[in-house]
């Protein structure tokens, strides 16, 4: 035989091989849980979904009591998920926890999960770098999965006539450039905006971090404990303010949910237009603007997470397990009835 034609040969036998070692490894990976990582940081959300549509069909559900806790923003799915989860598995016993010091929030959420206070924690926001560290130094690591997606909502008076608001006008009343509504195109009116702090929650890092960009808050700023405080100042104020995640805000009857967009020739609301006028409120509400949160059109979107304790032992089977309950097709359908925007 020919020099070329043993180099041929070998080529083909090479290449055969490859595709048989590849094919094998696809099988294993789709039939023994292997599981595949984005690159971020090999810690992120599995790519592959799980294969239960209902919570039945989800197997090796843990018993025992699990204590969770985290992110306010989380309120509406913790009230539709967990009855549902604890009807189907009565043995998987979930008990939210709030921190014995400070607020509730995503932040002290993944601080108690780092303390070994939960087995698992809720987040409006991604794990930060320093978090991660914390993790690693106390012998284990923080996966994040996400969930749903959520957006940013601002709330403004009924009275106040205001097409919208850019992004860029957001950051400048929260950083104080701006202070009165006659400079973003409604009467001459002081803008009071309200906020949370800084350390007591995820949606106010989340809006620090990707509104604000790092800048701090203005002077102007007035800052309240809770979301529900603000919106009866904000009811009760013809000139204030105040942002929170869109299903707190969109179906509310004593508030108004304000425009966004990233130039002022296209705002998007965070609601289904036509708006549906308070007076038509409870009997009537308004509804999420879903299609735009999941195209990308409305301007402040994000995820929602379950953040999972990667120690093999059972506080990472619960949070594994939580994570996958509302990714199969039923926890994903509650997620979209509190409010939220399914993932899949």
């Amino acid at each position: 035989m020919s020099q070329k034609n043993e180099t041929t040969v070998l080529l083909l036998t090479l290449v055969i091989t490859l595709g048989l070692v590849g094919g094998v490894f696809l099988w294993l990976a789709n039939n023994s849980g292997i599981r595949f990582f984005n690159a971020k940081n090999n810690l992120s959300e599995p790519i592959q979904p799980p294969t239960a549509e209902t919570f039945a069909q989800l197997p090796n559900v843990p018993s025992g009591l699990f204590n969770y806790g985290g992110s306010t923003t989380w309120a509406p799915i913790r009230k539709n998920v967990d009855t549902a989860i604890q009807t189907v598995f009565p043995q998987f016993q979930l008990r939210y926890t709030d921190p014995t010091i400070g607020a509730p929030g995503s932040g002290s959420g993944i601080k108690m999960l780092l303390d070994n206070q939960l087995a698992f924690s809720q987040s409006s926001r991604p794990i930060k770098d320093e978090e991660y560290q914390k993790a690693q130094q106390r012998g284990f690591t923080l996966k994040e999965i996400p969930v749903a997606i959520d957006g940013i909502a601002v709330a403004v008076n009924p009275n106040l006539k205001v097409p919208g608001l850019t992004v860029a006008q957001l950051k400048d009343i929260y950083t104080g450039k701006i202070t009165n509504w006659q400079q973003v195109g409604g009467p001459n009116l002081a803008i009071t905006p309200y906020s949370r702090r800084l350390e007591e929650g995820g949606t106010v890092e989340f809006f620090d971090e990707n509104v604000l960009e790092g800048e701090k808050f203005g002077a102007n700023v007035q800052f309240i404990p809770t979301t529900t405080e603000a919106l009866k100042e904000v009811a009760k104020n013809p000139g204030g303010m105040y942002y929170a995640s869109a299903p707190e805000i969109v179906g509310q009857c004593t508030v108004k949910p304000l425009p966004l967009g990233k130039t002022v020739d296209k705002f998007i609301p965070p609601y289904k237009e036509p708006f549906i006028k308070l007076q038509q409120c409870p009997q009537q509400r308004n509804q999420l603007n879903a299609s735009t949160f999941l195209s990308g059109e409305y301007p402040i979107t994000r995820r929602l997470f379950v953040i999972v304790k990667q120690n093999n032992q059972s506080d990472q089977q619960a949070g594994e397990t939580y994570a996958n309950l509302l990714l199969t097709n039923q926890g994903q359908e509650l997620i979209s009835k509190a409010g939220f925007v399914r993932i899949r």
